[in-house]
């Protein structure tokens, strides 16, 4: 994956990043940091309400079960550079609460996650149930064979953060229009340009398209290997003066057991985040009407009431409608274009990209700026059957 002429030359090179969410933002970040002179486009703005980086949080959290070591090593780097930047933007965006994983009757997930903890150097203990409903009595562990508890995890700010670095990328020079960019003609193995209106042409040496759950629509060859599905969020009231159920009190947890759900602890006083992990239908991310359904909130409450006994029958005070846009083997995107040598696609991110985002900021700006190469688990053709 060696740089053209250009960029791998002294000549300042050219980039155009298509997307500002959480790979796209951190990419052109990185970019223009490292030199680059960068435009970055967006239809409707880093953090909208119909992006997949939008919302209040998302969690950061290593256990991810088996053969990931990949995304494990990446989750230590990002913990590190968040931490970093928020102190050098003096912008409170991280929030150590803990991560808790749950095991169920099939504890496979959990047990092959540990050594690969281990290996990247997270922190974690492994807790019996008994260990958890003591440390955590507010929570109801039936069905709770044993958990991982990583202290140094948490959550994110989600839109504050896609702000932040949209603020810092300014600051460092970089530009940003918000448009619809539409890519423009392939010859010679090259982009040309895109268009951002009618009869306005940007071009530069490099292009990178990181529309999240757009990716399939921007270039349709990759419709089959990207699908948005729906996804549910929901925000309860907490009992009146009760702290426990605050990130200084309760971590971040996803249930492995009963029920595929995860949830944040509340945060700026929005109220308690539960979602349901498994995926829904299949969406449009523009057109799609953002009402919750009926079902869903049901399902929610039951949980809800179920695991945290005490907010059984607690308020619900928002909502969100938004989506994932994994791959189909949940492996992220970082790859040339088949059929451009100067564009970098990026993508497949949710349900657990946004936490990577400063790690494949730095990822991106190295293929593209010829420094090195991407990680392979990366690479199009694994999803598209071709030799690359």
């Amino acid at each position: 994956m060696a740089g053209s002429p250009v960029l791998a030359g002294s000549v300042r090179a050219s980039v155009i990043v298509v997307g500002a969410g959480a790979f796209g933002g951190w990419s052109a970040l990185q970019l223009v940091q490292k030199g680059a002179k960068v435009t970055l486009v967006d239809a409707w703005g880093p953090g909208n309400s119909r992006a997949s980086s939008g919302g209040e949080t998302r969690t950061i959290r290593a256990t991810y079960g088996p053969a990931h070591l990949l995304y494990v090593k990446m989750v230590a780097r990002a913990l590190q550079l968040w931490q970093e930047n928020e102190q050098r933007w003096n912008l409170k965006l991280f929030f150590r609460s803990g991560a808790l994983r749950m095991a169920g009757a099939d504890d496979s997930y959990e047990r092959a996650a540990l050594p690969l903890l281990q290996e990247a150097g997270i922190r974690f203990e492994k807790l019996s149930a008994a260990d958890c409903a003591k440390r955590w009595p507010q929570v109801n562990f039936d069905g709770v064979s044993w958990s991982v508890y990583e202290p140094d995890s948490g959550f994110l700010a989600a839109r504050r953060g896609c702000e932040a670095v949209l603020d810092a990328f300014l600051k460092e020079g970089g530009q940003y229009r918000q448009a619809q960019a539409t890519p423009g003609p392939l010859a010679a193995n090259r982009l040309d340009g895109i268009s951002v209106s009618p009869g306005e042409i940007l071009r530069a040496d490099s292009y990178v398209f990181a529309p999240g759950p757009w990716l399939g629509k921007v270039f349709p060859f990759l419709a089959p290997t990207i699908t948005p599905t729906r996804q549910e969020v929901f925000f309860f009231g907490t009992p009146a003066g009760d702290l426990r159920f605050t990130e200084a009190q309760l971590p971040t947890w996803m249930d492995g057991g009963r029920k595929p759900f995860f949830g944040v602890p509340d945060n700026y006083w929005r109220g308690f985040k539960i979602a349901d992990d498994t995926r829904g239908p299949v969406i449009d991310p523009s057109m799609m009407e953002r009402q919750i359904s009926p079902e869903k909130l049901a399902a929610a409450r039951a949980y809800l009431g179920m695991r945290f006994p005490a907010m059984a029958d607690s308020p619900l005070l928002e909502s969100r409608v938004c989506q994932y846009e994994n791959s189909t083997d949940r492996n992220f995107i970082l790859d040339r274009h088949p059929e451009a040598e100067n564009v970098w696609i990026v993508g497949g991110g949710s349900g657990h990209g946004f936490k990577h985002g400063p790690v494949m900021g730095e990822m991106v700006a190295d293929a593209v700026l010829g420094k090195k190469g991407p990680p392979a688990e990366m690479g199009l053709g694994r999803l598209l059957k071709v030799d690359r």
